[in-house]
């Protein structure tokens, strides 16, 4: 690969703000429901193709929309080593930073908890949120931000392996194993066989820490199994996923070559590739994303190193930031992108319905309405986030 002069890496690094950028408008695109123009157009596989990609698949395997929350949390681990270098450069002492990372912490766990909530008769106390997973691992983040990269692969390794051991030593379901405490059947299509079993849907370890952890906070009922089966102990891999950003951000950061740093990054990237794919092929530990098996923890960050690769070269080797302008603009107040998209989307529809029309989005039709009303939604969103860029209003925590 050819050499290029490195860029002055800046204490915001473009490329990574655009990929925050992209990954928190693949968030807020929701609102465009390719799914209902799908349905109405069943016989088109180019609306096929998108639903698929905007929505989390059912067991096993990954879609664009199944890469979110790895980039989301992977980015925040990239962006601490200058977070960090910023801090200590207003003499902050160590002290002052393991407060404001206590403090972060707390916030994005009761953030996460508040916008799981809004639509709920009482406080849902729940802990799979994003917002909430990145929570409760940032402190360790953090701590292992002042250790050695040895150190952080090192961590990355145990904290893979400790959590495969977990769910492998956990009981298979037995002959009288009652199945309606799981949501699922006995011959769901996405059971999986074997030593691969320990990974299924509501069986595992972690919904067994759940049927305990959950119930000590009060709830309308009593708690079974997410229906989704997303569990709270998720953090712990998503931890290893941060730490990979963070190992990735401290050569972002550090380095002296563009092109050895790109090579880096896709060789590093192949790496995980390899070994998540051969520990699915062998039944040795699938590829699942709504428990965050190992083998996803290393599959989504073997993605995550090639779009920063390919993020990093075009915004900041090659210089073409203004490309990606409208994802800067996302990416540099992702918390308020979070906020808007679980806050204002229907505030902003119905305010249409009422001022404009019942039926403003039947512009083009049945099939395309939510096209129009959440297109119409996503560029509200973003003028708002626009005018904050401008203004220098940037909501952090």
């Amino acid at each position: 690969m050819k050499d290029f002069p490195l860029p002055v890496v800046p204490q915001r690094v473009s490329s990574v703000d655009a990929y925050r950028g992209f990954v928190m408008l693949l968030m807020m695109g929701e609102v465009l429901k390719f799914g209902r123009v799908s349905e109405a157009l069943p016989d088109s596989s180019f609306w096929a193709f998108l639903d698929y990609h905007q929505s989390h698949v059912s067991w096993i395997g990954c879609s664009l929309h199944d890469l979110i929350q790895p980039s989301f949390s992977f980015l925040v681990g990239v962006a601490l080593p200058y977070s960090m270098a910023s801090r200590a450069g207003k003499q902050q002492t160590t002290g002052m930073m393991w407060y404001h990372t206590i403090r972060r912490s707390l916030i994005l766990i009761l953030l996460g908890i508040f916008l799981r909530s809004m639509h709920a008769t009482q406080t849902n106390f729940t802990f799979e949120d994003t917002l909430t997973q990145i929570g409760l691992g940032y402190p360790l983040l953090f701590a292992l931000g002042f250790r050695s990269e040895r150190t952080q692969w090192a961590a990355v390794i145990t904290i893979l392996l400790g959590y495969g051991i977990f769910f492998a030593a956990y009981p298979l379901p037995g002959p009288y194993f009652d199945w309606a405490e799981t949501g699922i059947t006995a011959d769901w299509e996405h059971n999986l066989k074997g030593f691969a079993a320990h990974w299924n849907k509501n069986t595992n370890a972690a919904w067994g820490f759940d049927r305990w952890f959950m119930n000590i906070f009060p709830r309308v009922k009593a708690f079974h199994f997410n229906g989704g089966g997303y569990s709270t102990l998720s953090f712990i891999p998503t931890l290893g996923t941060m730490t990979l950003g963070l190992i990735a951000g401290k050569w972002l950061k550090n380095a002296t070559s563009s092109s050895a740093l790109i090579r880096q990054f896709i060789f590093t990237a192949a790496i995980l590739f390899v070994v998540a794919v051969t520990l699915n092929l062998t039944g040795i530990n699938p590829i699942v994303k709504r428990i965050w098996t190992p083998a996803w923890t290393l599959f989504s960050g073997g993605w995550c190193f090639l779009l920063l690769a390919a993020f990093y070269y075009v915004a900041d080797v090659k210089d073409f930031k203004s490309w990606f302008f409208p994802l800067i603009v996302i990416g540099t107040n992702s918390i308020a992108a979070y906020l808007f998209a679980h806050t204002i989307d229907s505030f902003i529809d119905q305010s249409f319905r009422i001022n404009i029309g019942p039926n403003y989005d039947m512009l083009f039709g049945e099939a395309y309405r939510t096209l129009i009303s959440g297109g119409i939604i996503l560029l509200i969103e973003w003028w708002i986030l626009y005018w904050m860029y401008k203004k220098k209003i940037f909501i952090k925590i």
